[in-house]
């Protein structure tokens, strides 16, 4: 499930980053790891980071730990080696959606 305006975001990378974060997105529906990802604990607690290396730096931030769903919490492009700090704050936001919608139904 898409957050926000995530779904927005990994339609605008180019074809090639695009075409691998579904790859990787569908390995994690799968149950399975992705091939390249790291742990994002700033974000929160089960938050992993799908790392694309196509035609660029391309991340999509996402959480798996709840049965219902695979939440695509954030898209961008990275272009320092370090994630900026409005990426990190906008998972952040969209998780604590996530949050707060279980806990409504």
């Amino acid at each position: 499930m898409f957050v926000g305006l995530t779904l927005d975001r990994l339609r605008a990378f180019p074809a090639g980053a695009r075409q691998g974060a579904g790859h990787e997105l569908f390995l994690v529906q799968s149950g399975l790891d992705p091939d390249d990802w790291k742990p994002l604990r700033a974000v929160g607690a089960g938050v992993f980071e799908i790392r694309v290396h196509v035609g660029g730096e391309f991340r999509v931030l996402h959480i798996a730990k709840f049965p219902e769903a695979v939440y695509a919490l954030h898209a961008f492009e990275k272009k320092t080696t370090q994630t900026r700090q409005a990426d990190i704050e906008l998972g952040r936001k969209n998780l604590a959606w996530v949050l707060q919608a279980r806990r409504r139904e």
